[in-house]
């Protein structure tokens, strides 16, 4: 082989890569297309998780929040409180804020209903059952 790198063999190191890198993203397009029907959970969506979606929505929590990893990082990640906590600890801390610990962050109060609670946890709870892969890779978030 000689020194020089000629138009020639550029060429056939574009078009080899080219192809090269068409047929990886056909390949990872179709097993992502095989494995993402396994962690579907949309058949658990019920009315107190839309209604929770909504409050979660209409009260900005992803201003200061994220879920699953979406969001602000304000204030912890909640995908996965549900499991840390559950649902009475969330429950009583919603209705405790603010807490007026000095030197934290502060949530307010939305003055939420038990019912409206009770569909905001519904719709945590079906957040930390979405099969995130091990994602976010610390429990707390």
């Amino acid at each position: 082989m000689s020194g020089t790198f000629t138009k020639a063999m550029a060429r056939n190191v574009f078009y080899g890569g080219t192809v090269f890198f068409f047929l990886l993203f056909l390949a990872l397009t179709l097993d992502t297309t095989k494995a993402l029907p396994k962690t579907d959970n949309r058949h658990n969506i019920t009315a107190d998780v839309a209604a929770g979606k909504h409050i979660w929505e209409t009260r900005n929590c992803l201003g200061c929040h994220t879920l699953l990893g979406e969001g602000a990082y304000y204030a912890p990640e909640l995908g996965n409180v549900y499991k840390r906590r559950g649902p009475d600890f969330i429950k009583a801390w919603m209705m405790a804020q603010p807490t007026g610990t000095p030197g934290r962050r502060q949530m307010p109060n939305f003055h939420l209903s038990d019912e409206e609670l009770d569909q905001l946890i519904a719709f945590l709870k079906y957040a930390s059952e979405i099969n995130t892969q091990n994602w976010p890779p610390n429990i707390e978030g």
